[in-house]
């Protein structure tokens, strides 16, 4: 934990336009309890940012904004489906949504001049990220 708060307010310092992904999802509501300890009692200097594929439960998305906007903090969202109705992005036949986050996410950090980004993916939940 220690290390983690180290962490955020070093980026902190560092860069001029951070951002936290951040779902509403378990690892990503630990990311912002750390954020908020590391800068409590002031504001977290970080805008959040969600890709959004689209198939999220609408009480997980009412829980993002609701957080977002207890903690005042701008949140940005990047939808796959906007991809998919612009004709950028293709519908998988197998339905899934999660590897067509990329060009979504790298447009929208673009975009929006974001110069560090924190992720909470966990080690031991998937054998691709064991290796970041």
């Amino acid at each position: 934990e220690s290390e983690a708060v180290h962490i955020f307010r070093e980026v902190a310092g560092e860069f001029e336009r951070p951002v936290i992904l951040f779902s509403g999802g378990k690892d990503s509501i630990v990311m912002l309890h750390l954020a908020l300890k590391a800068f409590a009692p002031a504001a977290v200097p970080f805008s959040l940012l969600h890709v959004d594929t689209g198939h999220n439960f609408p009480e997980v998305l009412d829980y993002r904004d609701r957080t977002a906007e207890q903690h005042g903090l701008r949140l940005h969202v990047a939808s796959v489906q906007d991809y998919i109705d612009r004709g950028v992005l293709r519908e998988r036949p197998d339905g899934t949504r999660n590897p067509l986050q990329t060009l979504p996410l790298t447009e929208k950090i673009q975009s929006e001049r974001f110069d560090a980004v924190f992720g909470g993916g966990r080690r031991d939940e998937e054998k691709a990220r064991a290796k970041e």
